[in-house]
């Protein structure tokens, strides 16, 4: 499957706007982490753009529908594990860093999407300083899971500043492409 296929496939499951706009923020935040991993970028960023492919139709049942699916469209097994593993009430372990690089990165690209929503700047010129301020912030973007975001990065063996640094510049890349296809992340 390719990338364009897997973005059909996820339009005809997800109707939400803000859902598809988070599933792209993974999916870039995925293809920084599968560069910095020396993997394949597309698979990984294919990954982060259908984890939650059952959520808006199976949302008490997300992510184990969409698990199946993917078992059969026939993605490998450390996909679809990674995409179980991505939801904690599973209680499925994150061996591989696929895994682990998902679950670190699910809420914390949300959270940078909504720090750049209220900057006049939004991603631009953003720095992890600023990120970390909001995070301290409770009343802030308050359904985000601050202590599975830095659960996230202890897990991968990345500093919190550094992982935070990395989404941010995978986000602005990602939004200037999108930009160009008439569609943002924001």
């Amino acid at each position: 499957m390719n990338r364009q296929i897997a973005l059909e496939w996820l339009k005809e499951n997800v109707s939400s706007e803000s859902l598809l706009k988070h599933c792209y923020a993974v999916e870039a935040a995925m293809r920084a982490y599968g560069r910095f991993y020396d993997e394949d970028v597309e698979r990984w960023g294919m990954c982060g753009l259908l984890h939650d492919i059952d959520f808006e139709r199976y949302p008490d049942e997300h992510p184990l529908v969409g698990v199946e699916w993917l078992k059969e469209k026939g993605f490998d097994e450390e996909f679809v594990v990674a995409v179980k593993a991505h939801g904690d009430h599973t209680h499925t372990p994150r061996e591989t860093h696929l895994a682990k690089a998902l679950y670190a990165v699910d809420e914390l690209a949300s959270f940078i999407i909504a720090v750049a929503l209220v900057r006049p700047d939004k991603l631009q010129g953003m720095t992890p300083k600023s990120v970390k301020k909001k995070l301290k912030d409770k009343a802030f973007a308050r359904a985000v899971d601050r202590e599975g975001i830095q659960k996230g990065a202890e897990a991968m063996g990345v500093d919190l500043t550094d992982h935070i640094s990395r989404l941010i510049e995978a986000l602005q890349v990602r939004e200037e492409e999108l930009s160009e296809q008439g569609v943002s992340l924001l």
